[in-house]
């Protein structure tokens, strides 16, 4: 379908909310000047009246035509909120859908329901969720439930506080849905060694900054990627590292994603254990054979109930495992089955994830129609999970949400009491810096008195990052110039 704007500037929340109605179609925006417009077709115009400033809008979908016209706001940024109200509308009455998540479309609601809260009331907040951007009850209710159990966990974090992102882009295979940078070990063996060396030089680079900074560090994060694709050589050499360069004194979680079953042993285990890793997550994302073999996992489901009793007979407490919703082939049955016996396990959080449709996943380049045809059945499965793990006495403690979200839908960690991941908050919800090494990572600098962010990209590639290290090293001498603004 085509986005037709003229004389506004609304382009990409348009398209975003389009995008929720129209999963599997193609948007495309172009800026009108005449002519005719080719259906399907959504016509947004703005203009004044002289005494007002209108919204013209147009629908023509499917035999569908509609037209509304409506008095605005001079402020741009309530310009962009009523219009998006008007298209809600109407394509709802369009579709026969009603998205509970209303016209939001950004990646952090809680974060904006924590701001409202501070800013006004409870009650206000939800209202103002309710009204201005029409999300359903339900969502609102999670949304509070998340944030009042984030609070506790906030205030820990200082003006000096800071987490520690350490980036492994390497997998035993890449899997279907996936759309990170990360390379299959099989094609990328002989980079590693070298990635590895420049990696701890990067990763000292930085302990002399956090030091002349004087930062606190608070979480530790090893992500990829598969951190466990490397040898427990590797794995040892970069968490000597960590633990040599920073003051761990005050670190309260270390976290590695031993992600994919068939990457752990009891070496590698017993290494992480013995060097101060505190928190692991094995991830199945599902417990069907088959689902596995076709999204590219080259893993059992056996495998990932044999790594996790090993990982809890080497003396792990603290445990997650990611689930996905909306797999290729999986059906609702599956699914559940999956959940129940992953609440046998017992582990500590367990994330369950709605199926992302990434631009440049191969699950999207090769074709998603089995996918986005039963959202339904995945809206069944993700709602099924949340009522199981809530009964199992599990909570919600962070949430987000990404584009092309199958049935326009949420991720949400659920733990047991006590067992929040300090980083998933700090990181989702923005709340203290945190600073990134390795090919990928990229360090976000928060203003430890106000709401201001500044990135710092590393380059994605591993061959990249190796290629052009200088470049990483003197881009990090920013974090100095950031800071000097505030702490000096």
């Amino acid at each position: 379908m085509t986005l037709y704007v003229k004389n506004n500037k609304f382009y990409y929340e348009l398209e975003n909310l389009c995008r929720i109605f129209f999963k599997n179609e193609k948007i495309e925006v172009t800026e009108y000047d005449e002519g005719i417009k080719k259906s399907p077709y959504i016509y947004v115009e703005v203009k004044n009246d002289d005494t007002n400033m209108v919204s013209i809008i147009e629908a023509d979908i499917n035999g569908d035509f509609i037209v509304k016209e409506a008095t605005i706001d001079e402020d741009e940024k309530e310009q962009e909120r009523q219009i998006c109200i008007i298209v809600f509308n109407i394509l709802c009455s369009i579709t026969k859908q009603k998205p509970d998540w209303g016209i939001l479309t950004g990646i952090r609601p809680v974060k904006l329901m924590r701001k409202l809260i501070y800013e006004t009331s409870v009650n206000d907040a939800k209202l103002y969720f309710k009204e201005k951007f029409l999300v359903s009850d339900e969502k609102i209710e999670l949304c509070c439930d998340i944030a009042a159990r984030q609070d506790k966990i906030i205030k820990f974090s200082n003006p000096r506080s800071f987490s520690l992102y350490i980036s492994i882009p390497f997998c035993p295979t890449r899997c279907s849905y996936c759309s990170f940078v990360s390379q299959s070990i099989e094609k990328a063996l002989s980079l590693i060694p070298g990635y590895i060396e420049l990696l701890l030089e990067e990763i000292d680079y930085t302990s002399t900054i956090v030091n002349k900074l004087n930062l606190n560090l608070e979480t530790v994060y090893i992500g990829g990627g598969t951190p466990t694709s490397l040898t427990e050589g590797q794995l040892r050499s970069v968490i000597e590292r960590i633990n040599l360069r920073f003051d761990m004194k005050r670190c309260r979680e270390f976290t590695v994603e031993a992600g994919r079953p068939d990457t752990i042993t009891e070496e590698k285990l017993r290494t992480l254990k013995q060097l101060g890793v505190n928190r692991i997550s094995i991830n199945p994302q599902t417990l069907n054979d088959n689902v596995l073999k076709i999204i590219g996992r080259e893993h059992t489901s056996n495998q990932t109930i044999e790594a996790f009793n090993m990982a809890r007979k080497c003396g792990f407490d603290n445990i997650n495992m990611d689930l996905i919703a909306g797999l290729p082939t999986e059906e609702y049955t599956s699914f559940i089955n999956t959940i129940d016996e992953i609440c046998d396990l017992s582990p500590e959080n367990i994330t369950v994830h709605t199926l992302s449709l990434k631009r440049s996943s191969r699950l999207n380049q090769e074709g998603n129609g089995e996918c986005v045809s039963r959202p339904e059945a995945i809206q069944k499965m993700v709602y099924y999970a949340a009522d199981k793990l809530r009964k199992e006495g599990y909570k919600p403690y962070y949430l987000y949400r990404q584009s092309k979200m199958i049935s326009n839908l949420e991720n949400i960690g659920f733990t047991k009491s006590g067992y929040e991941n300090l980083y998933n908050i700090y990181m989702m919800e923005e709340i203290h810096t945190i600073l990134s090494c390795g090919a990928s990572g990229v360090t976000k600098l928060k203003d430890p008195y106000g709401d201001t962010i500044e990135r710092i990209f590393n380059f994605k590639f591993p061959y990249e990052y190796m290629g052009r290290f200088p470049e990483i090293i003197r881009k990090k001498d920013k974090v100095l110039i950031f800071y000097d603004k505030f702490l000096r």
